[in-house]
Order: structure tokens, then C-alpha cells, then sequence
């Protein structure tokens, strides 16, 4: 069983976690130009849907994961732990801080009066590199399992 949990988690991650990831980091430069004039709003909205309906998919990535630890008897190393409040905090990145400036600049671009889009704009890539950034050190952690007796 537990084999059949840790697949569908990685499998999860590898087709949820992926896509949003990509659709954040490659938000910011379409709406950069679209926000100038040089670009259409299109690929804009796209990267925010598909940012948007990913993001909820993804729960079942840290679902599986936790189901998955529980099997394996490791819920309580730090590695895990770890894992968890990155993934937490990646959430509450995604959820709080880059959809709500995706959806400002997607508004922006329908003909929404939205004052500040442009220095919203300016933070996504910061933001979305943590994002990315932190799914990164996630991974990491799930490979090297650092303290683990069951790990490398």
C-alpha cells in the first residue's frame, strides 16, 4: 500500500505542482507586456486560470504525502516536518499573495480600474521564484531525507 500512496504522490506533484509552478513563473513576463501595450491579455488570463484551478488540484499533493508518511512510520522526522511547512508556506504564498495579484492584473487588463497594477507586476517574479523556490527545497527534502534511517 504504502508503494501505491508514495506513487500517486509523486505522481500528483509531478502533474499538479508542475504546471502551477511554470504557470507563476511564466505569468509575470506576459503581463509585463501586456500591461505596456506590447502583448495580449489572453496568454495573461490563461496563466492565471490555469494557475488558479492547479493550485486547488494541488492539495492533493501534502493529502497523499501525509498519507504516505503515515504508512512509511516517519511523520515525525524533521525532514518531513520540514516538508510540510515549506509546502505550507508555498500554499499560503500561491493562495495569498501571487493569485490575488494575478487576478488585479488579469483585471487590470479587461478595463478594470486597478490602482497599483503596475508595481503589482513588479513583485510577481520576486514572488513567484520564491514560490518556485521553495517547492525546489521541498523536493530536496523528499529525496535526500536528511536524519532519515530510512533515506540515503
Amino acid at each position: 500500500m504504502t508503494a501505491v500512496l508514495l506513487s500517486v504522490h509523486v505522481l500528483a506533484a509531478i502533474v499538479v505542482v508542475g504546471p502551477v509552478t511554470m504557470a507563476t513563473s511564466m505569468f509575470p513576463r506576459y503581463a509585463r507586456a501586456a500591461l505596456a501595450g506590447d502583448g495580449s491579455p489572453t496568454p495573461v488570463a490563461l496563466l492565471h486560470r490555469v494557475s488558479r484551478v492547479y493550485a486547488v488540484l494541488a492539495v492533493a499533493v501534502p493529502f497523499f504525502g501525509l498519507a504516505t508518511a503515515v504508512a512509511m512510520g516517519v511523520l515525525g522526522d524533521a525532514w518531513l516536518i520540514a516538508s510540510l511547512v515549506l509546502t505550507a508556506a508555498a500554499a499560503a504564498l500561491l493562495g495569498l499573495g501571487i493569485l490575488p495579484a494575478q487576478a488585479t492584473v488579469v483585471a487590470a487588463l479587461a478595463g478594470e480600474l486597478r490602482p497599483g497594477v503596475e508595481r503589482t507586476a513588479r513583485i510577481l517574479p520576486m514572488t513567484s521564484g520564491v514560490f518556485a523556490v521553495l517547492w525546489a527545497v521541498v523536493v530536496v527534502l523528499m529525496i535526500v531525507r536528511p536524519g532519515s534511517t530510512t533515506g540515503v
